[in-house]
């Protein structure tokens, strides 16, 4: 959790190519999401062992249930991406230069990726929450909704939606370079970033692991324990203002 939390601003650097436009495309079924798995990994295959692709979500349909499916896990993929990559820069002691200081205190921002977190001040972990949660709140109320016939894992563009006069570099692709991807190379890009995701979810549940379970992943032994408690992400925080 507070991996995630920490890292969640720079999930954006993972945001993949552009897709078809909506209006292009098909409401996914079941079937879509079996042909697309043969194409992720025809080893692997179709996998669903709790039958969620069968769901009825909130009584919308198999259309709007799969498209949610689909959003989440790209998404969540994107997030495990920027932990995982946050998580290998840090434990190899890349991190902030200078001391964080607030009232008077100084924080140390010194030890690994957990401490790290634990380090900073709360008014800077409330800004990095904001933040995400502006991002949420965009994704879910700009351009079509990944459950509406938009396209699940596409984050709308400042351009598309006006709020370029806000923030006028968009989060993916600031340089526009990539605005003419081929068809072919965009959906393989799109499969590529899926199945990273996918490796990079393990990844990073693989170091938390480690780091509080000494021998539980024995390739990561090398991971520095950790004392504190990945579901409290604001723990000793509130002790700043006794």
């Amino acid at each position: 959790m507070k991996l995630a939390v920490a890292l969640l601003p720079v999930a954006a650097a993972f945001v993949g190519p552009v897709a078809a436009p909506a209006g292009t495309r098909l409401s996914e079924t079941k079937a879509d999401l079996e042909a697309l798995a043969r194409d992720l990994n025809p080893t692997v295959g179709f996998y669903d062992p709790l039958g969620l692709s069968a769901q009825n979500f909130w009584g919308r349909g198999e259309a709007e249930t799969i498209a949610w499916l689909r959003h989440a896990e790209i998404k969540h993929g994107r997030v495990a991406m920027a932990a995982f990559s946050g998580y290998v820069v840090q434990a190899n002691g890349f991190h902030w230069p200078w001391a964080m200081t607030m009232a008077g205190r100084s924080f140390d921002v010194a030890g690994s990726p957990p401490e790290q977190w634990d380090a900073i001040p709360l008014n800077a972990k409330l800004q990095i929450v904001a933040f995400v949660g502006f991002l949420e709140f965009y994704s879910e109320i700009a351009g079509t909704h990944y459950m509406k016939g938009g396209v699940p894992g596409k984050y709308p563009s400042f351009a598309e939606t006006g709020f370029d006069g806000v923030l006028p570099v968009d989060l993916y692709d600031p340089a526009g370079l990539w605005g003419d991807m081929s068809a072919g190379k965009s959906k393989r890009g799109l499969a590529v970033e899926i199945n990273n995701g996918r490796a990079a979810m393990l990844g990073i549940f693989g170091f938390m692991s480690a780091s509080k379970v000494a021998g539980s992943v024995p390739a990561l032994s090398f991971i520095k324990p950790y004392a504190g408690d990945y579901m409290q992400p604001f723990e000793g925080n509130f002790d700043i203002f006794a």
